[in-house]
C-alpha cells in the first residue's frame, strides 16, 4: 500500500469493520474479566510497505480484544475511573468523524457553540455561578494547572506583576496550603508553574489528613494580609471524604488568600440530596477543577475547569496571530482558556450525554453509586478477615485484608502481595494504597454499568485470594 489516497475506496469497509468488532467487544463488557490475560505482542519494525487500512485494523483489533483493559467495564474499580454511556460513544466517534478543531468560532463553530452550551449546563449541575468563565481540558491535571495558574496570574498582579508577561522575577514565593488530601495532579500542577512542587503547607489534624482549620487560621493570619493560595480537595482519592469546603472559603476571604477546589470526581455530591453538603461552599471559590472521565462518564480524556473571574483565567493562556483573526467578546476563545490552542472537539460527547441522560439521569446514576459503595461496605464490616478503615461518604470504599492472629507488622506487605493477585486475577480490578500508615484496598464505583452483581465480586474475590495467599505462605 502506498499513499493513503490509494485507500479512500476502503473508509467505508474500515467504518462497518470497527463498527462490528466494536459492537462484539460492548456486547461481551458486561461479564468479561476486567483484565485481559497477557501481554500485548506487536511487531515493532516500521513497515517500508504498508499493508491497507482493513489489515491493519484487523491487526490492530485482534490485539485490543486480547489484551486491553476493560476500563470502560462494570468491574474496573481503579483509578476512581467511569465508563463511556452509550451517547457519549457515539458522539465520541462523531467527534472523530468531524475532526473538529475547536481553538475558536472561526475554526469550528459547532464545537465552541457546544462548549459553551456545556460547561454552562454544568456549572448549574454543580452549583457554579453562570457567570464563571468555564473551559474543557483534558482532565483534572490540566484544569487543576489551569485554576492555579490564574491563582498564580493573580498573586502576582497582587503585587505589582504581570507573571505571565514577565516572569516571576520579583515576585516573592506563593504560600500554599492545603490538607492531607492534596492530589498528586495538583502537586503537579504546582510544579508546572514554577510555584514548587515541596513548597505547599500541609495542614493536618489527624494521621487520615482532614485539614486543620485552627492551623489555617494561624497559618493565613501570620502572612499579615499578604497572598496566598489555598487548595481544597473535594472527594479523597482513598476515602472519598471531603474538604470542609465552606470554612476554608471564608478563611481564604477573611485573609484575602484565592481558593482552588480540586473537585475531580466529587463534585457530582452536588447533583444528589443525599450528598450534597459534602459540597457547601463550593460556589465561593475562585477555581474549581473536575473530572469527565470519571462521574461524567465520557471518553478519556476529558476535565473542565471553572474561574471566576474571567481575566485571571484568559490571562496566563491568551495568545494571538495575524492568520488566528479577532474574535468577538461575546464568543469566547476556548483555545485562550487552556494550555493547548490544537483541541480536539471534546464538548460533542460532554453535550450529548447531557443531552440524553440530564440532571435526573445523573443524580439517579450518582445515587445508585452511593447505594452500591455501602452495600460494599456492609460487606467488609460482616466478614472476619477484612477491616474497613474509613467511613464511606461517598463512593470509594477503603479496607484491607486483616484475618484474624496476623501481626499488624505483618499486614502490608500482606496487603501489597494480595493487591497485585487482585489485578492478576482480572475479576474485578483495582490496586492498593497507603493510608493513615496502612496499605489498604480502595475501590471506586463510578462506571454507568455497574450494578450488584459486579461490587459483590470484590469482597468474594479479596477474602478467596486472601485465603490462598495464607495457605501458601511459608510456616502456614
Amino acid at each position: 500500500m502506498a499513499d493513503p489516497l490509494s485507500d479512500r475506496d476502503e473508509v467505508a469497509a474500515a467504518m462497518r469493520l470497527i463498527e462490528r468488532e466494536a459492537e462484539e467487544y460492548l456486547g461481551s463488557l458486561d461479564d468479561a474479566p476486567a483484565r485481559a490475560p497477557g501481554e500485548p505482542t506487536l511487531d515493532d519494525a516500521l513497515p517500508e510497505q504498508g499493508v491497507g487500512s482493513l489489515r491493519a485494523l484487523s491487526e490492530l483489533m485482534a490485539v485490543s480484544v486480547e489484551s486491553a483493559v476493560r476500563s470502560s467495564g462494570p468491574r474496573y474499580f481503579h483509578f476512581v475511573t467511569g465508563g463511556v454511556t452509550p451517547a457519549a460513544l457515539g458522539a465520541d466517534w462523531l467527534t472523530s468523524t468531524l475532526d473538529q478543531m475547536a481553538y475558536n468560532w472561526t475554526a469550528s463553530a459547532l464545537a465552541s457553540r457546544l462548549e459553551q452550551i456545556s460547561t454552562g449546563w454544568l456549572k448549574e449541575m454543580f452549583g457554579l455561578p453562570r457567570e464563571w468563565s468555564a473551559a474543557i481540558t483534558s482532565g483534572t491535571t490540566i484544569a487543576n494547572f489551569v485554576g492555579l495558574a490564574a491563582g498564580r496570574r493573580w498573586f502576582g498582579l497582587q503585587h505589582g506583576v504581570d507573571v505571565d508577561a514577565d516572569g516571576l522575577w520579583g515576585v516573592p514565593p506563593v504560600p500554599v496550603f492545603a490538607s492531607g488530601y492534596l492530589h498528586a495532579s495538583a502537586v503537579k500542577a504546582l510544579g508546572m508553574l514554577g510555584l514548587g512542587r515541596d513548597k505547599a503547607q500541609i495542614l493536618t489534624r489527624d494521621s487520615e489528613g482532614r485539614i486543620d482549620l485552627i492551623g489555617l487560621r494561624a497559618a493565613l493570619s501570620s502572612l499579615g494580609g499578604k497572598p496566598a493560595i489555598v487548595i481544597a480537595t473535594a472527594g479523597d482519592v482513598n476515602t472519598g471524604d471531603f474538604d470542609p469546603l465552606r470554612e476554608m472559603s471564608q478563611l481564604a476571604r477573611e485573609h484575602g488568600a484565592w481558593l482552588h477546589v480540586d473537585g475531580a470526581f466529587g463534585l457530582f455530591a452536588a447533583l444528589s440530596p443525599l450528598t450534597r453538603h459534602l459540597v457547601d461552599g463550593v460556589e465561593l471559590a475562585d477555581s474549581v477543577a473536575v473530572d469527565g472521565h470519571k462521574w461524567l462518564n465520557v471518553p478519556y480524556d476529558t476535565g473542565f475547569v471553572f474561574v471566576r473571574d474571567a481575566g485571571l483565567h484568559a490571562g496566563p493562556f491568551s495568545s494571538g496571530a495575524a492568520y488566528l483573526g479577532k474574535e468577538a467578546m461575546a464568543r469566547p476563545v476556548f483555545g485562550n482558556l487552556v494550555p493547548e490552542m490544537s483541541r480536539r472537539a471534546r464538548a460533542l460527547p460532554v453535550w450529548a450525554t447531557l443531552r440524553a441522560y440530564g440532571r435526573d439521569g445523573y443524580r439517579a446514576m450518582v445515587e445508585r453509586h452511593l447505594e452500591l459503595a455501602q452495600r460494599v461496605a456492609s460487606q467488609v464490616d460482616d466478614a472476619p478477615d477484612l477491616e474497613r478503615l474509613a467511613e464511606v461518604p461517598l463512593n470509594v470504599v477503603c479496607f484491607r485484608f486483616r484475618p484474624p492472629g496476623l501481626p499488624e507488622a505483618e499486614l502490608d506487605e500482606l496487603n501489597r502481595r494480595l493487591g497485585a493477585m487482585v489485578l492478576d486475577d482480572g475479576r474485578v480490578y483495582f490496586g492498593t494504597t497507603e493510608y493513615a500508615g496502612k496499605v489498604a484496598f480502595r475501590p471506586a464505583i463510578v462506571n454507568w454499568r455497574t450494578t450488584e452483581k459486579d461490587v459483590d465480586l470484590i469482597v468474594e474475590v479479596v477474602r478467596e485470594l486472601g485465603a490462598k495467599l495464607l495457605a501458601t505462605a511459608p510456616g502456614r
